[in-house]
């Protein structure tokens, strides 16, 4: 696979994509994606692992709400992962995250992910490129595992915002009451090293791509929506799955 550049890839919808027509095909998705995660559930035999990366202001919660939000919360989990506490330090960096991964008939969202340990520790110089290597290799690992042994399809969006439309969103939540709880003066600070968590995250697609990643224009939220929801919908009828029988 030759090296993804950010830079070069669109943050917008293809102009053949009207807004209109393409939010009316995404609540038709959504309402079967309610009846095939229902079999998932049901069946217990396939679980799906979503990974949400972006940077601040990506649209991770929003598309959350508006694409998972509709299935039955007994089958969809959401786990943020912030800075590691003491005892998460105190283990090695995947131990945190492996006892949230999911069990079959469960779709789990990673809001945020073990991509973090590759991705902010190095732009904050808390760990080396030798070790950031040597932890992509354990991902890798990871996702088989989880893959191989325990029937887990696992999907990795990357939600892909220009900066204009990033410092819109962040200069949003000063302005609009109903958004500044999720104001958080470092996002700005963040946004300053925008080109080295650029190649921070390019470094991962590259290295960490066994489960390929997808690129996800998230400038306009129903784009973004649409196809995630075209993705997850394809995985679940992938599964070719049937409701079990009564238990005898």
């Amino acid at each position: 696979m030759s090296r993804i550049k950010l830079s070069e890839l669109s943050s917008r919808a293809p102009k053949e994509f009207g807004k209109e027509a393409t939010k009316k095909k995404t609540i038709t998705i959504l309402e079967e994606l309610d009846d095939l995660q229902n079999l998932l559930f049901a069946e217990g035999k396939h679980s799906i692992l979503v990974v949400l990366q972006a940077m601040d202001a990506g649209g991770k919660d929003g598309l959350i709400r508006d694409v998972f939000g509709n299935l039955n919360p007994q089958g969809v989990r959401v786990r943020s992962f912030k800075g590691p506490t003491e005892e998460e330090l105190s283990h090695d960096f995947l131990w945190r995250i492996h006892k949230h991964s999911p069990p079959k008939g469960i779709i789990q969202i990673f809001n945020r992910s073990h991509y973090e340990d590759v991705l902010i520790t190095r732009v904050k110089g808390w760990c080396d490129d030798e070790t950031a290597m040597k932890r992509m290799k354990a991902i890798n690992d990871f996702e088989r595992l989880l893959t191989e042994h325990n029937n887990t399809t696992i999907l990795k969006f990357y939600l892909h915002v220009s900066t204009e439309e990033q410092q819109e969103r962040l200069n949003e939540r000063i302005s609009n009451p109903a958004k500044q709880w999720k104001y958080n003066e470092q996002d700005f600070e963040e946004a300053k090293v925008w080109d080295k968590y650029m190649h921070a995250y390019e470094d991962a697609f590259e290295i960490c791509n066994e489960i390929p990643w997808n690129i996800i224009p998230a400038d306009q939220n129903w784009y973004k929506e649409y196809l995630v929801a075209v993705m997850l919908h394809e995985t679940l009828q992938s599964f070719d799955m049937k409701y079990p029988g009564m238990k005898k």
